[in-house]
């Protein structure tokens, strides 16, 4: 059993950082070191933020001075293929270069049966006629301009994060495990499923990559050289969700090449069977175990409920963003309540697996300082910055912001949400989800849920 000793970096400081948003606050409370999170990244440039959110006069989106938005698409608006409306719930989303510097932007959509606007059925491409998730797919010229939006994938079920491959498609990830029968649905979900954003039919039409499991898939990263993908399991009751690796027998093959399936462990980490117990920056966790996954279809018993050995497995509450970086990957518990189960409380990590030494860290801990009835608790979708640092969407209560981090560990507001979809009485407002940069990093691309809103969003940023 390996024991949790401290890093040789420089020791933890607390933070509070409060950013001005126009009349508005934002208040985080933060513990570790950030630059923690950018090894072989850019190094830090410019400036520690932007300035004060300026109140959009047209109540869409708050942004700093010298930078402006554009919106690229609403929910219920009519897509330009013909396929019909532009589906509810704007989620995970990545950006992919296009010809004549033009960007291929593919967005998931999070809908469940009960979703106001489902993803069109389109022939060839439909998983289950009953599913009402999936993504679609818009092709901007080089000023953000739409030219094109259709249908990508279809019949699918809340389509929630996801992440790029390292050959220009997209790995949407569904964040259900119900089965065939239930929810009215005629097949089983709970997949992972690649989209190629120009060419719908190019890997086959709707196909699950079954050995990657069945589970409530969040995000994924890559390992750029070893092909092995990461995944975060966001469950929403106990016990909680797992940390995956899949080892795809064709390991950096190009698009379709997950489809000759692999091995599917979950992370052992040992000693530690809740995540949320650990609360110390810089706590590290050395032999790390891989233990395979007894039946990655669940077609019994839900993965995480599956017996592991005597030994057990680690689980986590709201597991969600997942990122590569450097040598490692990164990725999100986005709170933990012992109230609802979890060893402790939290209102956010974010930990650092390095494969080669197979050593696990918790790099950040947002909170228990953070008061929570100002925004900043709960991170959820991340990215790399143009400025080497990141960029965090909010899921809390109370306003919605994305957050800048920077590598030297401030904190600052970049956009908030004005669009109330409460009442003048008591508003409340959408989270964002599925930030993303163009390639040229001069375009940062945002949803906003709910009402499903996609932004370009263009100005001065640092590079």
């Amino acid at each position: 059993m390996s024991e949790t000793r401290q890093s040789a970096r420089p020791s933890a400081t607390r933070r509070q950082v409060l950013a001005g948003t126009g009349a508005l606050g934002v208040g985080i409370a933060f513990t570790g070191a950030f630059s923690e999170l950018f090894a072989g990244t850019a190094a830090a440039r410019g400036r520690a933020g932007y300035g004060p959110l300026v109140p959009d006069p047209d109540g869409l989106l708050d942004l700093p001075k010298g930078f402006r938005y554009k919106v690229l698409s609403r929910e219920g608006d009519r897509l330009r293929s013909g396929e019909g409306k532009v589906p509810s719930n704007h989620d995970g989303m990545a950006a992919f270069r296009a010809r004549r510097g033009g960007v291929h932007l593919i967005r998931n959509h999070e809908n469940r049966v009960d979703a106001k606007i489902p993803v069109p059925v389109v022939d060839g491409i439909t998983y289950d006629p009953m599913g009402k998730g999936g993504c679609t797919s818009l092709t901007l010229d080089g000023h953000n301009d739409v030219r094109g939006e259709h249908v990508a994938i279809a019949g699918t079920a809340v389509n929630c994060a996801g992440g790029p491959s390292l050959w220009g498609t997209w790995l949407t990830c569904e964040e259900t495990e119900d089965k065939a029968g239930t929810n009215g649905y005629t097949k089983d979900h709970g997949f992972i499923f690649e989209v190629d954003p120009t060419d719908t039919r190019r890997l086959g039409g709707a196909v699950p990559l079954t050995a990657m499991g069945r589970f409530q898939h969040e995000a994924i990263a890559i390992d750029p050289r070893r092909g092995v993908v990461y995944e975060t399991e966001d469950a929403f009751e106990k016990p909680f969700g797992l940390f995956y690796r899949f080892l795809p027998e064709k390991p950096l093959g190009g698009p379709g090449s997950l489809q000759a399936g692999g091995r599917l462990q979950a992370m052992r980490v040992p000693g530690v069977p809740d995540l949320s117990r650990i609360q110390e920056t810089g706590a590290c966790f050395d032999d790390i175990e891989w233990v395979d996954v007894p039946d990655p279809l669940a077609v019994e018993t839900p993965i995480r409920f599956q017996d592991f050995g005597s030994r057990g497995i680690t689980h986590a509450q709201k597991l969600e963003g997942c990122y590569w970086g450097g040598k490692s990957v990164y990725f999100v518990s986005s709170y933990a309540k012992s109230a609802e189960g979890s060893a402790a409380d939290h209102y956010g990590q974010i930990w650092r697996y390095e494969p080669s030494r197979r050593r696990l860290t918790l790099v950040i801990v947002f909170g228990p300082d953070t008061d929570l009835q100002l925004p900043g608790e709960e991170p959820d979708n991340i990215c790399l910055a143009p400025s080497g640092g990141l960029m965090v969407c909010e899921d809390g209560e109370g306003a919605q912001h994305v957050f800048g981090l920077t590598r030297r560990g401030e904190v600052y507001a970049m956009a908030r949400g004005r669009q109330n979809i409460g009442t003048p009485e008591e508003p409340a407002w959408g989270e964002f989800a599925g930030v993303t940069f163009s390639p040229d990093e001069d375009t940062m691309y945002v949803n906003c849920y709910r009402p499903g809103t996609t932004f370009a969003v263009t100005g001065p940023w640092d590079h």
